[in-house]
């Protein structure tokens, strides 16, 4: 058995629409969208709060700040420290000059040469 409600005609053709995209038949429609607000204990008039776009833009500015902090870093702080070290640990090794008793043992050997 069926009955008659009245709509405007733009919203009766957005419904429509809608149910034909997403369900079987108008009934089905109307039915889930009166479930999903009665179980869900909300308003249609209340807002949902931030979608999905929305917190997507501000967790990409969160990301991008945190790599400009990073990049910062790594510019001020490691890489110069890095070659600092690097450099102190490049230092040249001095030419191992001989011992006393090693330029006396060499000359003896020039000598008896």
């Amino acid at each position: 058995s069926f009955i008659g409600i009245r709509f405007k005609k733009e919203t009766a053709k957005r419904f429509q629409e809608f149910s034909r995209t997403h369900f079987k038949s108008h009934t089905e429609a109307l039915e889930t969208m009166l479930d999903f607000f009665f179980y869900n204990e909300i308003s249609p008039h209340e807002r949902l709060g931030p979608t999905g776009r929305t917190i997507e833009a501000s967790f990409k500015k969160r990301i991008n700040a945190v790599i400009a902090i990073v990049r910062d870093m790594e510019k001020t702080q490691t890489k110069p420290t890095a070659a600092m070290i690097a450099s102190l640990f490049q230092t040249e090794v001095p030419q191992k000059k001989p011992l006393i008793l090693e330029k006396k043992i060499l000359r003896e050997k020039k000598e008896g040469v």
